[in-house]
């Protein structure tokens, strides 16, 4: 019985969806209602994670699920991502007549599945939740039916999707075939780095997880799927599922097979050097500032990538501590976005920016503070995320990963720039009608201040990250 107890949030947002459900399908004009339920049983599945022993690790069903402080950590990343999302969104799903029961419903699965993928220590428990959360994901992406956009980015994440689940559950069944066991723990204790086949079942699972992660060269989803899905939809792909994808790549490659990093740590930074340099370098030409921000989010894997590569704990803590601030980051712009509408049509162009600072001066203040974080200028947040990245690459005397990740920020920084002079510097536009919802404002200002004083307790976050030992 005290093994539930440690399973609690998992249960009790799974019983959250059923109701939710349920109570959307009998009670006529329910969107609203099941919407705020929806944040509220996210706010009590946080505090439930709380409540479990952090000091502790605790394994389950047969050492099939953990529950320590890299999970609890990352789900409480997850679940504060998706509350934020369901509560800044209501707005703009009105606008689009997409207010329905479902998307709610659809929100809670997929972050089930994430809070799964996230405790997995087993291939079986992992395919479950990620599949959970994949199934979930499609819907979303494709929600508004009467945007030709929305299907076909939805039909595209599908079928791209499908095909790099193949390719990973081919990778697993290859671990599975040369192991014998599906239990990462096990797995770990029978394998060493003499073994080819494994190698190769590795190469496939991290093709697969790079897919989810939009890490170059299987990044080609992300553009399409970020501009043709509703803003909404784009900021919960942005932001959330890269926090699950992120621990499971942990998970995988410092459990399992640690005596192998000579096999996988190649091939990681590959994907971090090829993930920062194509992202820096393909968003300049882009206009849709969604897109701008799919090719920036595939620059910034990179840099997460770069810090588990080093095959340290310090590289580990590093990358966790750059998704929190990537996640905070990629809030803040996109409550920015969602207030960009005129007669209920939203603008999503840079262009659409121009003059902005002539009529909307705090607004433009706070896009201003973003995108310098998100180009990583001191002193704000996005500056400490890459710094941290850089210290721990260099610690393990990996002195070109750093030149490259450093050459990428500069580039980088121009597209940045290029928003910040459009907005700063251009002929100014018609006005638009800023949506004074309570949470987006909320939303908008916690973020940005988190942006902006973050360097007055630097240390903070990297405490409680330096907690989670995995090696």
């Amino acid at each position: 019985m005290d093994n539930i107890n440690f399973i609690l949030p998992e249960i009790f947002i799974s019983l959250s969806i059923m109701f939710l459900l349920l109570l959307g399908v009998y009670k006529k004009n329910s969107s609203n209602i099941v919407h705020n339920l929806a944040v509220g049983s996210l706010l009590i599945t946080g505090i439930l994670i709380f409540n479990n022993p952090l000091d502790q690790n605790i394994s389950l069903f047969n050492d099939g699920y953990i529950v320590d402080n890299l999970s609890s950590f990352m789900k409480i990343l997850t679940i504060l991502g998706g509350a934020f999302v369901l509560s800044i969104s209501t707005r703009y799903l009105k606008i689009f007549k997409i207010f329905l029961i479902e998307y709610p419903v659809l929100i809670l699965s997929s972050i089930l599945g994430m809070m799964v993928m996230i405790s997995s220590n087993d291939l079986m428990v992992f395919y479950i939740g990620l599949e959970l959360q994949s199934l979930a994901l499609y819907v979303l992406a494709s929600f508004n039916r009467d945007q030709l956009k929305s299907s076909e980015s939805g039909l595209k994440y599908f079928v791209l999707s499908a095909l790099s689940s193949g390719l990973l559950l081919y990778g697993c069944s290859l671990v599975y075939g040369f192991s014998g066991s599906t239990n990462f723990n096990v797995i770990g204790d029978l394998m060493n780095s003499s073994h080819y086949g494994l190698t190769f079942g590795i190469v496939f699972i991290l093709v697969g997880l790079a897919f989810k992660i939009s890490a170059v060269p299987f990044h080609m989803w992300a553009p399409d799927v970020y501009e043709g899905s509703p803003t909404a939809v784009t900021l919960f792909f942005a932001i959330v599922p890269k926090v699950a994808a992120l621990t499971v790549f942990i998970r995988f490659l410092y459990v399992p097979f640690v005596n192998m990093i000579d096999q996988w740590q190649p091939i990681l930074i590959f994907l971090s050097i090829a993930s920062m340099i194509f992202g820096a370098i393909a968003a300049i030409g882009q206009n849709n500032l969604k897109r701008l921000i799919a090719y920036s989010s595939i620059g910034h894997m990179g840099y997460a990538l770069a810090g588990l590569s080093t095959g340290s704990n310090e590289g580990i803590q590093s990358s966790i501590v750059y998704m929190s601030i990537y996640l905070v980051m990629n809030l803040a712009f996109f409550s920015c976005l969602l207030m960009l509408k005129r007669n209920d049509v939203y603008y999503e162009t840079v262009d659409d920016l121009s003059g902005l600072s002539k009529n909307h001066p705090i607004l433009s203040l706070s896009l201003l503070a973003i995108l310098f974080s998100l180009a990583g200028i001191p002193p704000l947040a996005g500056f400490f995320a890459k710094f941290y990245i850089f210290k721990a690459v260099i610690g393990q005397s990996m002195y070109f990963l750093a030149i490259v990740g450093l050459l990428s920020t500069v580039i980088a920084a121009f597209y940045y720039l290029k928003i910040i002079k459009v907005i700063y510097f251009d002929k100014e536009k018609e006005g638009y009608d800023i949506d004074h919802n309570i949470w987006l404002k909320g939303s908008l200002t916690f973020s940005t201040l988190l942006i902006l004083l973050y360097f007055i307790f630097p240390s903070k976050l990297v405490e409680i990250v330096s907690r989670i030992n995995i090696i």
